[in-house]
């Protein structure tokens, strides 16, 4: 019987991704900081309020998170809780609706307004497309979610983040298998805290690191769910790759790649 343990791409086993909400004007700011580390973030937006105005314009996110991911926050960022299902399923539709005109492809993730759900919400979202939200909850661990509807991230910006990377690079033996490091945030809050200095200094600092995957929202979503839906024998000596990504894992310490498709003996 052979022990399999799995990787992220390229035979990684940490990864890093970053969350920010509203579509303020400072997102410039921000993703300039991003590009410039290789750092990669999700963008969740009110379509409704994206007139440039404070805000990012709706016509121009394809060109502002180029290279990010854009992905909904409600079309007008209402409390989701007290909401008719009829006005939820309006917030969702109409988000996605808009955002996928202009930034070209489907949107198939959000994150919760004010931080607010319940198992109505949670099963409206996913009636419309919704595979991932995340919550304001912060873990203050590493770990992936069993649940993506309700993906608590790591912490907030101002959770004391460079601690957390220190720990990040070098963590003890017992650790998640995959660690996950995961922070949310507003960038408005550098502007109001007069405190950018803590991104620029944690984006190079988290720069270049060989053995983790930087990773939009959506890029982790899907290769978690890849490697989740790997179909071992129970023996673990063949595998097969339902999914249309490769997938890496390590059996007794050997790395392993598997193709989209792919049924593959583990010699």
């Amino acid at each position: 019987m052979r022990i399999v343990f799995n990787l992220y791409p390229d035979a990684k086993t940490k990864a890093l991704t970053m969350s920010y909400d509203d579509g303020v004007a400072s997102d410039r700011r921000l993703v300039e900081i991003f590009n410039k580390n290789g750092i990669k973030g999700t963008f969740h937006l009110n379509s409704s309020k994206l007139f440039g105005d404070g805000h990012i314009g709706i016509n121009e996110i394809d060109k502002v998170y180029n290279g990010h991911e854009v992905s909904c926050h409600t079309l007008t960022h209402p409390f989701p809780n007290t909401m008719p299902r009829e006005s939820l399923i309006n917030e969702i539709y109409e988000d996605r609706k808009k955002l996928e005109e202009k930034a070209g492809y489907p949107v198939r993730g959000l994150s919760y307004p004010f931080g607010e759900y319940n198992q109505t919400v949670i099963d409206q979202f996913r009636a419309l497309g919704i595979v991932y939200s995340r919550t304001t909850k912060s873990t203050n661990n590493y770990g992936v979610p069993e649940d993506f509807m309700q993906w608590h991230p790591t912490c907030h910006h101002s959770g004391d983040i460079l601690k957390k990377l220190e720990y990040f690079k070098n963590p003890p033996k017992r650790v998640p298998n995959l660690m996950l490091f995961y922070i949310w945030g507003h960038s408005y809050e550098f502007n109001d805290n007069n405190n950018w200095e803590l991104i620029e200094e944690f984006c190079e600092k988290a720069a270049g690191m060989e053995d983790v995957y930087y990773a939009t929202n959506i890029e982790i979503y899907d290769y978690i769910v890849a490697l989740r839906n790997l179909v071992f024998s129970v023996d673990c000596t063949i595998v097969y790759n339902p999914s249309g990504i490769p997938v890496w894992f390590t059996a007794d310490g050997k790395k392993i790649k598997v193709e989209p498709n792919q049924t593959l003996k583990i010699i």
